[in-house]
């Protein structure tokens, strides 16, 4: 098992003058820290598909990244047969490595977009093209970065004006779910990042408020547990107080603490449930890692309940995850995954020695029909905010519809 100090929270090496990509594996974490080489546009497919490498702005990052590295490697190689439209044939095959990801596809049409302006498609591949794709995924990553940043302080600001609102005083929590944060991103993180803001500034030790944050719930992200995987592993990093529960626990959870009785050693109400997106349509319909649509029904469950608890569902997400091009939720390609994500458990063996080899364990019946979408579809009627880079953060107007740009 990793120790502390091998722990890490850069899921992206990109070395920029010797043109290397090495990305880290998120299937090990958290019992290793391992990074694997992405040398060619097929590598980043499959690491992509795998879930190597997963969270939709990183995605983008490492599909752009890649296809810089795909091409110094076959112009260091002497060759000269590959076309530009060839190149642009492989930025449509990576594309569909994780259709619901609207950042992998903007970025690899905007490289299509700059290499289309500068040669035509029967025109060779050469080091014009290399410095254009370059270039651009260069800025992809160090723009994410920042905006993550800018990202998380926005949110903070949401969520000490919703608590002055509400005349909220004394510890309040937040909940999430799946992965957002610098293993999901560039660093720093979306929603997660929101989270970290918050705490470096709302923590019971140093707020300015008559609030702080207590405690954060992650839940475990069935069925491939991002949540107990990474999030936890970030936060506990971060040494930000949470307690990790299942998917199913939510509603349990939020009429325990709304009743003032303490979870483990907390009792802080939920005022927020913050997530991240993969896609964000015209009229604010959000697609998310399956289960957001069931947290914003329960959180919709108590405000109606009780206006006195309410709890605000916040979009958490860079701009190039707002698609203007589908009107709305019913557009959005939701991708399926393998029956065997649902039908078994892959994880290392344990023991007191370290961490053994990787297993898998069956949990279902052999054979069985499985149904395994990897997204669902939150309606714009249950967001309460989307909040991005921009300072201004997106709510609804007086008639409850969204008015997005980019």
């Amino acid at each position: 098992m990793s120790s502390k100090e091998d722990k890490t929270l850069q899921a992206i090496k990109f070395d920029r003058e010797h043109v290397k990509l090495d990305i880290l594996d998120q299937l090990v974490i958290p019992y290793s820290t391992t990074y694997i080489p992405i040398n060619t546009i097929e590598d980043a497919f499959q690491a992509i598909k795998l879930m190597q490498v997963r969270g939709a702005p990183a995605i983008a990052i490492v599909g752009a990244f890649a296809v810089v590295v795909d091409t110094h490697t076959y112009l260091q190689s002497g060759e000269s047969s590959k076309t530009i439209k060839d190149l642009k044939d492989s930025l449509d095959y990576l594309i569909t490595s994780r259709p619901t990801a609207v950042n992998l596809a903007n970025a690899l049409n905007d490289m299509k977009v700059l290499i289309s302006l500068a040669a035509e498609d029967s025109k060779p591949v050469d080091k014009t093209t290399l410095k254009l794709l370059y270039d651009y995924a260069v800025a992809l990553y160090d723009d994410d970065l920042a905006n993550n940043f800018k990202l998380g302080e926005n949110g903070l600001q949401y969520i000490i004006s919703s608590l002055k609102e509400e005349n909220f005083e004394g510890p309040f929590s937040i909940i999430t779910v799946c992965n957002t944060g610098s293993l999901a991103t560039s660093g720093h993180g979306t929603a997660l990042g929101i989270i970290r803001s918050t705490y470096q500034n709302l923590n019971e030790e140093n707020t300015k408020e008559d609030f702080w944050l207590d405690h954060v719930y992650p839940c475990e992200t069935r069925p491939y547990n991002q949540g107990a995987r990474l999030t936890t592993y970030e936060l506990d990093y971060e040494q930000i107080p949470f307690t990790l529960i299942c998917d199913n626990m939510v509603s349990s959870l939020i009429n325990t603490l709304n009743r003032e009785k303490a979870v483990k050693d907390s009792s802080a109400p939920v005022k927020f449930i913050i997530v991240g997106a993969d896609r964000i349509v015209k009229n604010g319909d959000t697609a998310n890692k399956i289960g957001t649509f069931q947290l914003a029904t329960i959180a919709n469950y108590f405000n109606n309940k009780n206006e006195n608890q309410k709890i605000r569902f916040i979009i958490a997400a860079p701009k190039t995850t707002i698609d203007l091009n589908t009107p709305t939720g019913e557009g959005i390609v939701i991708e399926e995954r393998p029956a065997n994500e649902l039908t078994t458990l892959v994880g290392p063996q344990l023991a007191q020695d370290g961490v053994g080899e990787k297993v898998t364990v069956g949990i279902a019946t052999p054979g069985i029909n499985v149904w395994n979408p990897a997204f669902d579809v939150t309606p714009h009627e249950l967001i309460d905010s989307i909040v991005t880079e921009d300072p201004h953060v997106f709510t609804k107007d007086a008639s409850g519809e969204y008015q997005l740009s980019k």
